[in-house]
């Protein structure tokens, strides 16, 4: 998956053009995602993310069905534009999302359905001394490479994985629109809109042949941890008011 804001200019790995690319690792600073105030979360890794970030539902798209797709995001800010994580371009929260921890790689999927490992051009440590090659002097991927291949289609699966978890809680109504409304320590007003959350009343409504299907499959895992991380949001009240209004 890759996201315009965190890969600004991805482009296919090439055993020619990438033969003496060197990439340095980890990343120094990621003041580049000043501006992205959400992030695409895998179901796989809810249940820690919820430790670090609030957890919400948004709309992503059409199904192909004729309905909505829903995913998963980490909350970064509380109005559009704005990161309360990223302070002097280092990252606030012990965990990095999936996505921004295999970054500056991330994998495209062509129109014939195929994949292709993609790079961030635009990625600072590229070329730094020292840093781990993709490919060796005859063109054959390294062992980072490989590694990296392997994780990234990991992460691939877990994105479909994610897709089908959404489009199963779609489906049974869970899903309802939310309001958050929160005052920061300054005593400023804020309001965030237009997400998803799953409804308590309408989960307790279900039959419990559904109810244990959720709990054997996973589900009930990712609903509690979603709970859980609103409790996050607090957190973001408290930065924004470390901020000049």
């Amino acid at each position: 998956m890759i996201i315009p804001a965190l890969h600004r200019q991805a482009r296919p790995v090439n055993s020619n053009a990438d033969r003496q690319t060197a990439v340095g690792l980890p990343v120094a600073s990621w003041s580049h995602m000043a501006g992205v105030n959400a992030l695409f979360l895998t179901a796989a890794e809810c249940m820690q993310a919820a430790c670090d970030y609030p957890i919400v539902f948004v709309k992503a798209g059409d199904d192909g069905q004729g309905g909505v797709d829903y995913a998963p995001i980490a909350v970064f800010g509380l109005s559009p534009g704005e990161n309360l994580y990223l302070q002097d371009g280092a990252w606030r929260a012990h965990q990095l999302p999936a996505l921004m921890a295999s970054y500056p790689f991330a994998i495209a999927r062509g129109e014939q359905g195929q994949f292709a490992v993609c790079i961030d051009t635009a990625y600072e440590g590229l070329a730094a001394q020292g840093g781990e090659r993709l490919f060796d002097d005859a063109g054959q991927p390294t062992e980072f490479a490989r590694r990296v291949t392997s994780e990234l289609e990991k992460l691939e699966a877990q994105i479909q994985g994610t897709r089908a978890v959404s489009r199963r809680l779609a489906e049974l109504g869970l899903l309802a629109e939310k309001r958050f409304d929160g005052t920061t320590p300054d005593g400023r007003k804020v309001s965030v809109d237009g997400f998803f959350m799953v409804d308590e009343d309408k989960l307790k409504a279900l039959p419990d042949a559904t109810l244990l299907e959720l709990q054997r499959n996973g589900l009930m895992n990712l609903i509690q941890a979603h709970w859980v991380s609103l409790g996050q949001m607090r957190k973001l009240l408290m930065w924004r008011g470390e901020r000049p209004a």
